[in-house]
């Protein structure tokens, strides 16, 4: 029997619900971005539009498209995307949270835009099974973390486990008429910071991003959009190598960068 690739854990910043139907975002990028990674037998997604109290995993054999937002263009309704769900992973994936003394539920669940429009470009055939693992916005960074901790082993699995959310998200703040140029220059200031502490592996700055990067509140208001990185981070190797994505700034303060936490061993 071949044993399974290691799969790195990703972030990906999801970007507005049109990146398939508009050709200035860079959905191109998804599709170069999935051409560099192994293919993954499975993937776990926790995407920052299903938030519970508890984590919950999505175990639909046949997840349906969910589109959980409003006042966008019909086309954007009209997709679909019947990838098929990966019971067995979700039930690991609880397995190894309870493992960690981490309650989890169980319910069969869609996919939300957060999961179907990476999936989409990056798996445009929709033959890769895919589950979702809710966030609980009410925890921290660290608890994320540590979700992420449980799940590692998945990776050694060929489950591809990728949080889903935005590296800068204030719609407050954001002006739908700005060109990438306009971008408010404290997001680059916040991206800097970030990515720098990834490459030097400061989990503990990470964790304290609310207090130590700049402009932490103006980026993140509300931090839902960027606890899948924490995820994704826990369960990614100590020695993890980097590989960033960067691709601009939309809306003025709308950041979207990848990350890709890579592993050493092959």
């Amino acid at each position: 029997m071949t044993t399974p690739t290691r799969m790195p854990a990703v972030f990906l910043s999801h970007g507005a619900p049109t990146l398939p139907i508009d050709p200035s975002l860079p959905s191109g990028a998804f599709a170069t971005l999935s051409s560099e990674l192994p293919r993954p037998e499975s993937v776990l997604m926790l995407s920052a539009h299903w938030c519970t109290l508890q984590p919950v995993v999505s175990t639909a054999a046949q997840p349906e498209t969910i589109h959980d937002f409003y006042g966008f263009p019909r086309a954007l309704y009209e997709i679909e995307y019947p990838a098929p769900g990966a019971p067995e992973t979700a039930q690991r994936a609880a397995a190894l949270l309870r493992e960690r003394g981490v309650p989890v539920d169980e319910e069969e669940h869609g996919i939300d835009h957060g999961t179907w429009v990476p999936m989409l470009l990056m798996f445009p055939h929709a033959d890769v099974p895919v589950t979702q693992l809710s966030i609980q916005p009410r925890a921290d960074a660290a608890h994320h973390f540590a979700i992420g901790r449980a799940l590692r082993a998945l990776r050694d699995e060929g489950v591809m486990v990728i949080g889903s959310g935005q590296i800068t998200h204030n719609l407050r703040a954001a002006d739908f008429s700005a060109r990438p140029e306009d971008a408010d220059p404290h997001v680059a200031e916040f991206t800097d910071w970030f990515e720098d502490r990834l490459a030097a592996r400061d989990i503990d700055a990470l964790l304290d991003y609310r207090h130590r990067a700049p402009h932490a509140q103006l980026m993140h208001p509300t931090d839902e959009h960027l606890l899948p990185v924490f995820a994704a981070l826990g369960a990614a190797d100590d020695d993890y190598t980097l590989g960033v994505q960067s691709l601009g700034t939309y809306q003025r303060a709308l950041a979207m960068t990848n990350y890709v936490f890579g592993s050493a061993q092959r």
